[in-house]
């Protein structure tokens, strides 16, 4: 009953219109890198009634009612306990249909209950294997999904949120508060540092860092509603990469040796995602490589990847009945010798 009445709310939606500007320009890039793969992603990225939302259960105010309707209505537990570091405290549930709750709404005082994503993006979250009691920083954490997700997964020690883009920030410090209870919030500090300066300022701190950097939202761009500005981002595309890299160094500094980082983007671009790994650990020699393919293997039930060439990344790529993701994600380790 509560679904139902959620749905015929969330139904009313703004017809998106698709910008030509980008979507010709992805047309040449990603058919080259991901060959006859690109026709389903483009079908899909075109087509926002497609697309899908998860529903990720707020442990610190937990939606009994709403859980029982999910199942219901056939919803599923996003990788049935089948990850071996998979926190049972994380809950999240998956529809085959493209069907979208509405979010809740913002109320002081009062926790929200479910928080809605693309499933895909809780990779690089769980590819952290986030323990109590860590020290962990999220580097680029605006709007603040990534930061719920992990304060489902364990209680750190203290989480470092930091957002450099000041809109990006309010919506962090809104969703942190809609989110999670006082007692916690006492061990998270936020902070609107340019990510590349975090590295100087908390040098070798941090037991886990997660950088989910600035990239081309292949998503959004597409749905751009002003050509000229489409434009201009197209051209400014090519300055991404260096930005990346240079937040990974950032990070690479701020983190302990022994630590794990998981770099992560929602968009397709090579240049973007393997190339910059690539460059990272050609020009490090304590940073290692960390296999995931265990991940892949465990979540082909509900995601799709497309071939990384890289032991340490993954790239979810949107699908038929699975239509997660652009998603990257790249799990490195920091080793003791320099």
């Amino acid at each position: 009953m509560m679904l139902t009445r959620l749905k015929a709310k969330s139904e009313r939606k703004v017809a998106k219109q698709i910008c030509k500007v980008v979507l010709d320009h992805f047309e040449k890039e990603y058919s080259r890198e991901l060959g006859d793969a690109w026709h389903t992603v483009r079908d899909i990225l075109t087509s926002p009634s497609c697309w899908q939302y998860a529903v990720l259960l707020n442990r610190f105010n937990y939606p009994f009612e709403l859980e029982k309707d999910l199942h219901l209505k056939g919803y599923h537990s996003l990788f049935q306990g089948s990850l071996p570091y998979y926190p049972k405290s994380m809950k999240c549930y998956l529809s085959r249909t493209p069907h979208r709750m509405p979010s809740e709404r913002h109320q002081i005082g009062n926790l929200k209950k479910y928080y809605l994503l693309n499933a895909a993006s809780l990779l690089p979250v769980l590819a952290l294997e986030l323990r109590d009691g860590e020290k962990v920083l999220d580097l680029c954490a605006g709007p603040g999904g990534k930061s719920i997700a992990l304060l489902q997964c364990a209680y750190p020690g203290y989480l470092h949120c930091n957002e450099y883009d000041s809109l990006r920030l309010r919506w962090l410090r809104q969703t942190l508060e809609s989110f999670i209870p006082q007692p916690l919030v006492n061990v998270i500090e936020v902070s609107e540092l340019d990510g590349r300066e975090m590295g100087d300022a908390q040098p070798e701190t941090f037991d886990k860092v997660l950088v989910d950097a600035p990239c081309s939202n292949d998503r959004s761009w597409l749905f751009s509603s002003d050509s000229q500005n489409a434009a201009c981002r197209i051209s400014q595309r090519r300055n991404l990469p260096l930005l990346q890299i240079e937040l990974l160094r950032s990070a690479i500094k701020a983190l302990r040796p022994g630590g794990l980082l998981v770099y992560s983007t929602c968009t397709l671009s090579k240049a973007e995602n393997q190339d910059v790994i690539s460059e990272v650990l050609n020009s490090y020699s304590n940073i290692m490589p960390v296999d995931i393919k265990e991940m892949a293997r465990t979540c082909s039930q509900d995601f799709t990847f497309a071939p990384t060439g890289q032991e340490c990344g993954l790239l979810v790529i949107p699908d038929k009945g699975k239509a997660w993701g652009p998603m990257y994600v790249a799990k490195l380790k920091k080793s003791w010798t320099t």
